[in-house]
C-alpha cells in the first residue's frame, strides 16, 4: 500500500516504516559524528520508543557503547495497518544495535504496570545483575493504577480561569484565539497521577527492593518550564501540577537512594515537537517562533542535539551535576535566553495567518511532526508501495 499521513486533530493516524527506520538512523549517525561520551555502561530507558527518550537510548548506546533496556507501549502492524511510530523506531533501534554488536532488549507493554515492572527486574537479573541508570521519559494520557485497578486521564487545562491566546494550527497555517476552559478539581489530580512522580518512584522502589540497583545509581527524568507566555495553559495549568509532583519526587528519592550512594534528577528540556507538544494549545505558536530565533541565532537543537549535550556536559559519571537553586538540571539554557526570550514576545503579538510562515518556522515545525512519524524524510520514495506484512515478523 501507499503510505500516507492521515492526520486529525494534529493527531497522525498512520506512520511510514522506511521513513521511522531512516530518522533513527539520521539520529544514530549525529551521535557517532559526534565523539564518544563516558556514560554508564547498564542502562534502562522507560519511554523509549519517540523524543526525548528515543534520543536518550540511541545517545546512550552509540555515544556511551552502553547496552540498553527500553520499555514502551506500542501499536504493532497488521495487513492493513501501520503500526505506531514508536513501534517502527524500537524495531531499527534494535537492529542498528545488533549490527554494530551492542546488547539491547525492548520490552513492549504498560510501563505503569507492576508485571512490565517485573518483567524488567528478570530481565536486568538474567542480564546484567544490576543497572546504572533508569532514564524515565514516560509520556502517556492514560494510567491504570495497578493497586486499585482505576483509571486515570490527564487533561491539559489552565486552573482557576480560562485562558484565551493565539494558536495555531500547524498544518494549514491558520492561526486563530483559542479559548480553554479551566479544570475542575477532579481533573487536576487525575492529571498528576498520570504525569507526575508516582509512578517514575515506583520503577525506583520496585528496583530497590529487588536488589538490582547498582551503587551510584542515578536516574533522570525530563521536565519542561517554558516561557511566561505559555504559563497558563503549561507550568500554571495541570500540566504543570503534574510537572511539579515530578520534581518533588526527585527529592523523595534522593533520601531512598543514599545508601546506594545514588542520585535522582529532573532535567528541564528545550520546548520540541514531540507526539505530545505538538498537540497543547498555544504550544506550537510559541515554538514555531522560538525555532526561527534560534536557527537565525545558531543555537537551535533537536531531541538527539538536546539530550547528547546533557549527557556530555551535565550527567557525566564520576562528576558533581551542576543543578538550578530547585536541583534541576537546566539543559533548556539556550531557550530561556534573555535575548532569545524577548525576541519571541516581540514577534508573539504580530503573527497572524497572513504572515505567520514569514514570522516564524512554522515550516520546519511540521515537519519536524511529520518526521517524527516517518514522513518528509529524505530519501524516502513516498510513492512506492509498502508491503506491511514484511514487518509482521
Amino acid at each position: 500500500m501507499i503510505i500516507e499521513p492521515k492526520i486529525i486533530k494534529s493527531v497522525c493516524l498512520t506512520a511510514h516504516p522506511e521513513g521511522c527506520e531512516k530518522e533513527v538512523e539520521h539520529q544514530i549517525q549525529y551521535v557517532k559524528n559526534m565523539g564518544a561520551l563516558k556514560m554508564p555502561k547498564r542502562i534502562l530507558v522507560v519511554g523509549c520508543s519517540t523524543g526525548f527518550g528515543l534520543a536518550s537510548r540511541i545517545t546512550a548506546a552509540f555515544g556511551g557503547g552502553a547496552e540498553t533496556l527500553g520499555v514502551s507501549f506500542e501499536k504493532g502492524p497488521s495487513v492493513k495497518r501501520t503500526a505506531s511510530p514508536g513501534w517502527y523506531n524500537n524495531r531499527a533501534f534494535d537492529q542498528f544495535s545488533a549490527k554494530d554488536g551492542l546488547k539491547s532488549y525492548t520490552i513492549d507493554g504498560d510501563a505503569f504496570s507492576d508485571s512490565v515492572k517485573t518483567q524488567a527486574i528478570d530481565w536486568i537479573r538474567e542480564n546484567w545483575g544490576q543497572v546504572d541508570l533508569l532514564v524515565y521519559s514516560l509520556a502517556s494520557p492514560v494510567r491504570v493504577d495497578p493497586e486499585t485497578g482505576e483509571t486515570y486521564r490527564s487533561v491539559l487545562k489552565p486552573i482557576g480561569k480560562s485562558y484565551t491566546a493565539q494558536s495555531v494550527d500547524f498544518m494549514n497555517q491558520t492561526v486563530s484565539e483559542v479559548t480553554i476552559g479551566p479544570a475542575d478539581e477532579e481533573e487536576i489530580a487525575p492529571t498528576v497521577k498520570v504525569m507526575g512522580g508516582e509512578d517514575w518512584k515506583r520503577w525506583i522502589s520496585q528496583f530497590q527492593s529487588a536488589g538490582i540497583l547498582a551503587e551510584g545509581f542515578r536516574t533522570v527524568s525530563y521536565s519542561y518550564i517554558g516561557p511566561k507566555v505559555t504559563y497558563p495553559v503549561y507550568r500554571e495549568g495541570t500540566i504543570g501540577k503534574a510537572k511539579e509532583n515530578l520534581e518533588n519526587s526527585a527529592s523523595e528519592l534522593n533520601n531512598m537512594l543514599k545508601d546506594l550512594h545514588g542520585q535522582a534528577f529532573v532535567s528541564v528540556n528545550k520546548a520540541l515537537v514531540t507526539r505530545a507538544s505538538s498537540v497543547i494549545p498555544v504550544v506550537p505558536l510559541y515554538m514555531a517562533l522560538l525555532f526561527k530565533i534560534m536557527k537565525e541565532k545558531g543555537i537551535h537543537e533537536g531531541c538527539i542535539e538536546q539530550i547528547y549535550r546533557l549527557f556530555q556536559d551535565r550527567l557525566i559519571p564520576g562528576k558533581d551535576v551542576p543543578v538550578d537553586e530547585k536541583g534541576r538540571i537546566r539543559i533548556d539554557d539556550l531557550e530561556m535566553r534573555e535575548d532569545v526570550q524577548k525576541a519571541v514576545s516581540d514577534l508573539w503579538d504580530q503573527v497572524t495567518t497572513e504572515n505567520v510562515s514569514d514570522l516564524s518556522d512554522i515550516d520546519g515545525f511540521r515537519e519536524d511532526y511529520l518526521k517524527l512519524h516517518g514522513f518528509s524524510v529524505d530519501g524516502i520514495d513516498y510513492d512506492k508501495e509498502v508491503d506491511l506484512t514484511a514487518y509482521l515478523n
